[in-house]
Order: structure tokens, then C-alpha cells, then sequence
């Protein structure tokens, strides 16, 4: 029997929970739907990457009115994906923050990204029609920015390409916590289909060097020690170079791309096979994946139609 496309088949409601990292840090899991975090400063909350539509970002916002009543100032995008940012005018926010490459994403392949993603993920997509249209940021940086709520110092850094070009982590200073966006993943499939497997190591490494003690990451459980947050940021990086060790062997011995996923599919399961979205994940994955080992640096724009003839083609 052929597999459901993506994740059309996954429409079962997830246990969410509310977690506490410390007196300024919390964030909204979900069985390893997409996370959202929260910060809470003295003057105001940030609310970082914003669920797919205003109606499910509602969930988001009635979590954080049970501790506090300071108005949400600020939404940070970690990186473009509608999934993770089409919630966004729920918030109300001034100030919508993004790194300059995610922006550039924005424009180059919003709404392809957004017709491509609703149907992928009908369930995260509840009430698509309260979305208003393309969310974008208002405050876009390049390198870095710190912001200031209050006292409390929130450092917003572009640290390199990996999940995609744009990718953006927020680090408190004070509390150590890093919120990574899907530059990491707990238990859950990594998804690379507009990712840089030449690039994403040396970012997770960087990343890796704020030797953080609470990180949450774009999927999963939120690490809650120093030593989780360093194996789930190696985990990640492992599962990258195991992918890519078979697809660039597949490439550099001449096989198609068929060949390549099959032989990437049964090499990866038994060690990655229970992760959430593996098998959502894999026909994406390694599609990039041999795009970049076959010299397309860039990733190529997904939209639903290529999304369909890609996965009929891998799936049989």
C-alpha cells in the first residue's frame, strides 16, 4: 500500500505541554509538532515562531496569559516555513524580527512555501482561511541583534545556513537558554528539503560553543541540562552526516535519484526509523540532499506540484 503523502495521514490531536526553563523562559511541545517559545521580560513577551494559523496561535496565546499579562511586543521568525509563521498576526505584536536571508525567502518563495506546506500538514493548518496573507517582518537584521526587555538581555543571531539560509537562534544570557528553531531537533525527524548539509554542522558547532543548559529546539522535548543540550545538538548533526555519507556515495557512483532514496531509506531506519516524521521527512531530504551533491548549491523552490510528482517518483 503506498504511504499517505507526507503528512495528511497524521491527524490525530498531540498532548501539548507548557514547560517552564526558567523565571524568563518557557515554551509550548507537542509530541513533535512544531515548538513555540516564549520569553517573558519586564516590560513585555516575545514570542518565538508563531504556529500556522491565527486560530491555532490562539493555544499559544491563552498558555501565555496564564502567567503573565504583559503585552507580546515582539514575534522572532527562527527561518521561513509557513508552518512556523503564518500564525503571526494573532500576536498583534509592533515588531515581527527576522534575519535578512529568512526575509529574502519571503520574497523568493512565500507563497509557493505556503501552498506547498498547507498541504502537507492539514492538521497544522486548522482554519487556513484566517490567515491574512504572507507574514512579514517588520525588523530584519543581518548578523545580530540584542534586544533589551527590560533588564532582561535577549541576543538574536544568524550563526549560519543549515535547516535553511535564514535560520535565526534567540539565547538569554542570563538563564542560558537557547531556543534553536529547527536548526535542532529532539526525537524528531530533521527536515531538510531547503537545508545546506555542506553548512549545517559547522552552524550546529557554533551553536554547540554557547554551551547553553536549557535549549528547545524546532520539534521535540526541550532539553533541560547541559548535557542533553549537547547530545541532542550532536544527534542532529550525526543524523546529517549519516544522510549525506549515503546519498554522496549513491551521487558519486552515478545512480538516479530513485536508487539514491531507496538505498538512503534502508540505510537510516533502523537507526532514525522511530523519530517523528521519518518517513514525511525522508523523500525531502533526499531529494535536496542529492540536489547538493550533484552541484544545485541553492535549494530549489518546493511547491505543491512539485511536492506530489517528487513524492509519486520516490514512493512508486
Amino acid at each position: 500500500m503506498a504511504k499517505a503523502f507526507a503528512s495528511q495521514g497524521d491527524l490525530a490531536d498531540k498532548q501539548e505541554s507548557f514547560v517552564r526553563l526558567s523565571d524568563a523562559a518557557y515554551c509550548l511541545t507537542a509530541e513533535g509538532d512544531p515548538n513555540t517559545g516564549v520569553v517573558i521580560g519586564d516590560d513585555g513577551v516575545m514570542v518565538i515562531d508563531t504556529r500556522a494559523t491565527p486560530v491555532m496561535a490562539q493555544d499559544v496565546i491563552r498558555h501565555v496569559r496564564e502567567v503573565t499579562d504583559k503585552p507580546i511586543k515582539y514575534v522572532l521568525l527562527t527561518h521561513y516555513h509557513a508552518v512556523r509563521v503564518m500564525g503571526a498576526s494573532a500576536y498583534h505584536a509592533e515588531q515581527i524580527i527576522a534575519s535578512r536571508a529568512t526575509y529574502d525567502l519571503i520574497k523568493e518563495r512565500g507563497q509557493q512555501d505556503f501552498e506547498s506546506e498547507v498541504q502537507r500538514f492539514p492538521r497544522l493548518f486548522r482554519a487556513v482561511e484566517s490567515v491574512p496573507g504572507l507574514t512579514w517582518p517588520n525588523l530584519v537584521f543581518d548578523g545580530g541583534l540584542t534586544l533589551f526587555l527590560g533588564k532582561l538581555e535577549v541576543r538574536i543571531e544568524h550563526l549560519g545556513k543549515g535547516h535553511s539560509k535564514g535560520d535565526t537562534i534567540a539565547w538569554l544570557p542570563r538563564d542560558r537558554v537557547v531556543f534553536s528553531g529547527d536548526l535542532v531537533e529532539e526525537g524528531t525527524t530533521p527536515y531538510c528539503g531547503d537545508a545546506y548539509f555542506t553548512n549545517w554542522p559547522d552552524t550546529l558547532e557554533k551553536l554547540r560553543q554557547f554551551k547553553a543548559e536549557s535549549l528547545v529546539p524546532g520539534r521535540g522535548a526541550a532539553l533541560t541540562s547541559a548535557a542533553e543540550v549537547d547530545r541532542s545538538i550532536q544527534t542532529t548533526a550525526q543524523f546529517l552526516r549519516d544522510l549525506r555519507r549515503e546519498v554522496e556515495a549513491g551521487v558519486k557512483a552515478g545512480k538516479g535519484l530513485r536508487e539514491v532514496y531507496a538505498a538512503t531509506y534502508q540505510a537510516l531506519k533502523p537507526k532514525y526509523g522511530d523519530w517523528v516524521i521519518f518517513d514525511h521527512c525522508m523523500p525531502f531530504n533526499v531529494s535536496r540532499c542529492f540536489d547538493e551533491m550533484s552541484g544545485i548549491v541553492d535549494p530549489r523552490i518546493w511547491t505543491a506540484a512539485r511536492d506530489i510528482e517528487m513524492w509519486q517518483t520516490l514512493q512508486g
